[in-house]
């Protein structure tokens, strides 16, 4: 779980990134979930958006994802969420330590 400080300076890296991936009408598929793992892997850090098609919000598509894949959902505003989870092999992004 990671703390309100955390989340921002996580909100504030992924300011500038490109959506990598949007859901659409097929929802969120093992497939999908896979490209996700893969890419959560690699870059510790992603922006998906969430389309009208789809019949999911932000929200729900981020929880679902998190839930799947035991990621943390960083931020879910509109149609676009963001999603964090620490690379086993080769973690990149330095937290913040957590406050006592």
């Amino acid at each position: 779980m990671i703390t309100g400080k955390q989340r921002a300076y996580l909100r504030k890296l992924a300011h500038n990134l490109d959506v990598l991936f949007q859901i659409g009408k097929n929802g969120i598929e093992d497939t999908f979930l896979k490209q996700v793992g893969e890419a959560l892997e690699k870059r510790e850090l992603i922006k998906l958006s969430v389309l009208e098609n789809s019949g999911l919000d932000a929200r729900e598509a981020s929880d679902t994802i998190c839930k799947a894949l035991k990621a943390e959902g960083v931020q879910a505003i509109g149609s676009k969420l963001v999603l964090f989870k620490q690379s086993k092999n080769k973690p990149t992004i330095e937290l913040p330590k957590a406050s006592k």
